[in-house]
Formats: structure tokens, C-alpha cells, sequence
């Protein structure tokens, strides 16, 4: 038994969602309202014992396993969730190597140095002479409240070349640790003189920055004396801070995030802790630097939605081909941070979110906006428009759009990023749009579409390491057809990922949607099959191998047994495709035939209970009956001249 098996075996499903989820018996299951999504008046959210799962059958329409519900709840990543549920069951994972301890104890060991210097800071800023000024600031300029002040952890580092030093050295932390933690900095002496150590953050606000977890990782520092440069300095790149992977207020806005299903970025520390305090706890702000992937990646974790708040006048006068550049001061310089509107439509079509854009009132801040009136703010982000939408109107803005010359340069510059939108729908919307605003017929934007860029054909991922087999080893029992049919669908396509392209082609032909992570019950091959989708758009050259070889321990060892499964199959051969498909589309309706019978319990206590919704949930069946006919229609074409049976 694996431990994700033994997990799921010690944990009761129902005892777990009833920590968050008020669940009432109903027959063999149990129902309550889904705690993903708001507003909800009817108990959609189903748990069915028997089979370990939960299904939301209401707005989010969605289910899975205590992976699925606890990654959903909490915003965590598989590996997170597995050593969270496993410390829970008891079940212990595989001991960590040396090297892998040794890091891990180094890390709590800068951890808790850094816990310790927010106590530093924080007792500066409350309890000194010196730190009123920062106090004053905080309270008066940027409105703060004490208890806002408290939960921020806010703080302030003595105009000192050496308090902090001092200070962590008495409490036996060494120099080395100091360095380690970014709480200082080396001065090179000249000739002979040996190396200077002091302190980096000197009289400044200190604003602690925490990971998605809540776990210390470094400081942002703001200026107290207005001559002082830079006005922001950050913790140098550290083994704990990286500026590219982190997000400042994430800590305290996931919940909020996930609840209101939608994100909203800010450029500034203040700017965050004033929204929260006002009562918009969404919200969350890079570092000075563009925004990264990784950083969009961790808010695609809890919602779809991302609004990106911008300055007007930054954003304004820097439109070019590439998309608009935002001016503003960087925390550790000044510097002119990118905003790329190619690379964040790059973003969503990646990862599938949507991400837009929406600008503040001309010399505002958010802090600023919200301080004003709480209504503006909301009014603003709810007008977020998409990436597209927002650079064509920029561009526009003030331009003579009767100059033909004019139009021609606004649109060999909205086209490009028109034609990078994934959906051909949303091409052809923008391009109507476009059409609309400029008073030309569209059809001459056409002649301003760059020709396609060509995709590079697939490459097939080499085998890991790990599924390098001695020849005739048994494979694991699946009893389970479900687990069998998806452990078959992924090891195929872990051997060739290029056979996603054509297996969607293929569905779509027959009506069908494109395979989805959905399709896979438990969390853990929804994982396996998103690095699947990801590798497609690595431009690495063994960009599968790379994802994998980058896997947690258990879902490193869960992807070598897949390719065990599948160690017969021989990917160069034309039938493996046929073979997928009956695959795909076994899996599919095995699915549908477990949503049917979970709807028909529903209908059953509707129909007990006289409640109207029967009628709502026997039309779903009817749906249900016709997706049911529509792949037993596909299947006939991969079954009529071979039964074979991965059940």
C-alpha cells in the first residue's frame, strides 16, 4: 500500500469535511453547503462515504478526494497536502536524505532568526523613543490602525550601523546566520583591514514578508527620512527569499481570495495593508519587480480571477509592441519594472486563468482611494478590463483616430496581442472591437495579423531514472477500474505527451470536450496529468523529464509506477492512440455513470422532501443521458474492431 493509499484509508472524509462543513445525514450520504463558493442557499455539497469523495453540485461543480478537498481549502500544492494529511494519519513518509534534513534544519534555523528580528523591529517601533516617528507616520499619513499595525507585524530598524548585530550575536545566533537570514551586509575593507559586517536595514519601517504559509522568509524596508535612498530596500535573495516567488499579504489573503474567488494585485506593501484594513482582504502585491509566473501560479492555486491594479500615468506613456512598461521605483533601486502584456497573455493560456487590468484614478494610490471612499475601490476593480481590451485603450487614448497613419500604428501594435489571445473567439471579439474603435472594415486588420508562429513539433520525453526496469517486473495490482484506466491514460502520455494534441483533436470531433485534469478522481494523477499539459509549453529540451525529475518524493515514485504499468506498451506503435482513446473515453463514462447515480440520490430526496429542485436535477439527468449516447457513439469507433479492456 502506498501512503497516499494509507492516508486515504486511516482518514474518514466525512469527520474531515465536517471541520469546515456543517454535514447532515441524508440516506447513506451526507449533505451541507459547499464552502467554496459564497452566496449559496442550497446544500449541493455532497460527501459519499463509501467511496471516499465530495462533489460540489452547485456553482463550482466540482469534487475529488481528501487531497482534492484539503489542496481546494487550504490553497496548498500536492506535496504540502500529503505531508499535511500524513503527520495527520500517523502514516509516516520515506525519511529524508542527509542532505535534504540538513536543509530543512537549516531552514527552520533562519526561520526562526527571522521571527526573531520581527520582535527586534516591532519592539523599535512600540516601545522606543526613536521608533514614535515611524509610529507617528503609520498612524497619521497612512491612517493605520493599531490593531491593523499589530497583525502586520509592522516594526522599525534603529538608525544604527550595528543594533541588530549586536543584539542576535548576544542571543548566540552567528554572523554566518545574520548573512544567511539577509539581516546584514559585508563591507569589503581595502589593503590589509578586514571585511566590515552591518546592519542592512537602518532607520526604516520593516514590513516582515511571509510565504503562502505564513513562514518568515525576509523584510521590506521603507524609508523614514524622505532624503534617504533607496525608498524601499528589500532582504537580498537568500535561500528563504526569492522576490520572483513570493507575494506580500498572500499569507493573510488566501482565504479571502478563494472565498471571493478573485485576486487583486497592488504595487505597494502600504497599499495592501490599507485595503485589508478597510475591509478588502484579496489583496496582494509583488516586490518591485514584474510580475512572474510563479507569482501568478500561486493565486491560480485558489481562483481563476486576477485583477491587476495599476498606476495610470506609469502605465499610460509606456505603451510599445511588447505590451505597456510600468515606471515605478523597485525596492532595492530604481529601475523600470516590466509589464509585459504578451508574457501575461502568455499566463493564461498556460494556466488557464484570466487575468485583467484596471487603473487608478490619475495621483492615487489604492491606500489613497480606499481612505476616500471603500465604494471607488470596489467600483474600480469590478470595471477590470481584459489585458487586450486595456492596451487597445490605452494606446487610443488621446490619439487622432481620424489620422490614417495613426490607425496603422495603433494596429500593427494591438494585432501582435491579438493574435497571441488563445481562444479563436476571443480573436475574433478583440478584432471587432478593434475594427469598431479605429472605424475600419476588419477585414483590413487582417492584413496587419503576423504570420503564425510555427510550434515546434513535440519532443518525446526520455524516460526519469526511476522507470528504468529490470525486464519482466511485475506491476502493482489495480483492482480498481477507475484507478486502472487512469494510470493507463497517464503513462501513455507520460511516454508521449504529444498525445494530448491528438486526443483532444479527436474528442473535439466527436462533440466531445478536450481532456481536463477533471477527468482524473484522485488529486495525484490531476497532478501527474498538469505536468503532462505543462511540458507542452516548456521550451526545455526534455521539458516532461525536467518536470518530473522536479517531483516530490511520492508523486517521483507515483510516475515511475505509471510508466511500470504501461512498460509493454510500445509508444512508437500507430495503435497506442486507438488505444488511449478507448482509454479516455472507458474513463469518461465511467465517470458520467457515477454523476448519474450521484444525481439520482439526489432526485430521490428531492422528490421525498417535495422540494422543486427535482425537476432542476431530472433535466441534468436528461444531459447526462445525451453525453452518455454521445460517447457510446465514440467509443463504437475505437471498440467495433478491437475489444480491448482496460477495466
Amino acid at each position: 500500500m502506498t501512503p497516499v493509499e494509507e492516508i486515504k484509508a486511516r482518514i474518514d472524509i466525512v469527520e474531515l469535511v465536517s471541520e469546515s462543513v456543517r454535514l447532515r445525514k441524508s440516506g447513506k450520504n451526507y449533505t451541507g453547503f459547499c464552502p467554496f463558493h459564497a452566496n449559496t442557499r442550497t446544500p449541493a455539497f455532497v460527501v459519499f462515504p463509501e467511496t471516499g469523495t465530495w462533489r460540489c453540485f452547485g456553482q463550482c461543480n466540482e469534487g475529488g478526494d481528501i487531497f482534492r478537498f484539503v489542496m481546494k481549502k487550504e490553497g496548498w500544492d500536492f506535496a504540502e497536502t500529503l505531508r499535511y494529511l500524513a503527520e495527520r494519519a500517523g502514516v509516516t513518509l520515506k525519511a529524508p536524505t542527509p542532505q535534504e534534513q540538513e536543509a530543512a534544519e537549516a531552514g527552520d534555523h533562519l526561520r526562526a532568526l527571522l521571527e526573531d528580528a520581527a520582535s527586534f523591529y516591532r519592539h523599535h517601533l512600540l516601545d522606543t523613543p526613536a521608533g514614535k516617528t515611524a509610529l507617528d507616520y503609520l498612524r497619521s499619513h497612512r491612517h493605520l490602525k493599531d490593531d491593523t499595525i499589530e497583525a502586520f507585524g509592522l516594526g522599525y530598524a534603529p538608525l544604527s550601523w550595528d543594533a541588530a548585530l549586536n543584539h542576535f550575536k548576544s542571543k548566540g545566533y552567528s554572523e554566518q546566520d545574520l548573512l544567511d537570514a539577509g539581516l546584514v551586509s559585508v563591507r569589503q575593507a581595502e589593503g590589509a583591514a578586514p571585511a566590515r559586517m552591518y546592519d542592512r536595514f537602518r532607520h526604516r519601517i520593516m514590513f516582515p514578508i511571509r510565504d503562502e504559509r505564513g513562514r518568515m522568509a525576509g523584510f521590506g524596508a521603507r524609508i523614514v527620512n524622505p532624503d534617504d535612498l533607496p525608498k524601499f530596500l528589500n532582504s537580498p535573495q537568500t535561500a528563504l527569499f526569492d522576490k520572483s516567488r513570493l507575494l506580500y499579504g498572500l499569507d493573510r489573503a488566501r482565504k479571502s481570495i478563494r472565498s471571493l474567488e478573485q485576486a487583486v494585485i497592488v504595487e505597494g506593501y502600504l497599499d495592501v495593508i490599507a485595503l485589508h484594513q478597510a475591509g478588502f482582504t484579496n489583496v496582494v502585491s509583488p516586490m518591485g519587480t514584474a510580475l512572474s509566473e510563479h507569482q501568478i501560479f500561486l493565486l491560480k492555486k485558489l481562483t481563476r480571477s486576477i485583477v491587476l491594479a495599476l498606476d495610470p500615468d506609469a502605465a499610460g506613456d509606456k505603451a510599445t509592441l511588447r505590451g505597456l512598461h510600468i515606471a515605478r521605483q523597485a525596492m532595492d533601486h530604481t529601475t523600470e519594472a516590466v509589464f509585459d502584456a504578451r508574457g501575461l497573455l502568455g499566463y493564461e493560456a498556460r494556466l488557464q486563468a484570466d487575468i485583467r487590468v484596471t487603473t487608478l484614478p490619475p495621483g492615487l494610490d489604492p491606500d489613497e482611494v480606499v481612505n476616500r471612499d471603500p465604494a471607488e475601490w470596489q467600483r474600480i476593480v469590478a470595471e477590470a478590463r481584459p489585458i487586450v481590451i486595456h492596451v487597445m485603450e490605452t494606446l487610443a487614448a488621446g490619439k487622432d483616430l481620424n489620422n490614417p497613419k495613426v490607425k496603422s500604428e495603433l494596429a500593427a501594435q494591438v494585432m501582435p496581442l491579438i493574435e497571441e489571445s488563445p481562444s479563436p473567439i476571443e480573436r475574433d471579439t478583440y478584432r471587432q472591437r478593434l475594427a469598431r474603435l479605429l472605424r475600419v472594415d476588419e477585414r483590413a486588420l487582417l492584413s496587419e495579423t503576423p504570420r503564425p508562429r510555427r510550434r515546434p513539433a513535440p519532443r518525446q520525453a526520455p524516460l526519469p531514472p526511476q522507470a528504468n526496469r529490470p525486464a519482466g517486473q511485475t506491476t502493482l495490482p489495480l483492482t480498481n477500474p477507475l484507478a486502472a484506466l487512469e494510470t493507463h491514460c497517464l503513462g501513455v502520455l507520460i511516454r508521449r505527451p504529444d498525445m494530448l494534441y491528438l486526443v483532444d483533436r479527436k474528442l473535439q470531433e466527436d462533440g466531445l470536450p478536450r481532456l481536463s485534469a477533471a477527468d482524473f478522481h484522485s488529486a495525484e494523477h490531476q497532478t501527474i496529468f498538469q505536468l503532462v499539459q505543462d511540458s507542452l509549453h516548456q521550451d526545455l529540451a526534455e521539458p516532461l523529464a525536467s518536470l518530473l525529475n522536479s517531483l516530490s518524493l511520492p508523486l517521483m515514485e507515483l510516475a515511475d509506477k505509471l510508466l511500470e504499468h504501461t512498460q509493454k506498451v510500445d509508444p512508437s506503435d500507430e495503435r497506442v492512440l486507438d488505444d488511449l482513446m478507448r482509454a479516455v473515453l472507458d474513463l469518461r463514462r465511467r465517470n458520467l455513470r457515477q454523476h448519474m447515480d450521484h444525481y439520482r440520490y439526489l432526485i430521490e430526496e428531492a422528490q421525498q422532501n417535495g422540494d422543486w429542485r427535482a425537476s432542476e436535477y431530472g433535466q441534468i439527468m436528461s444531459d447526462f443521458t445525451q453525453s452518455r449516447e454521445r460517447l457510446d457513439r465514440a467509443l463504437g469507433r475505437y471498440t467495433s474492431h478491437n475489444p480491448a479492456s482496460h477495466g
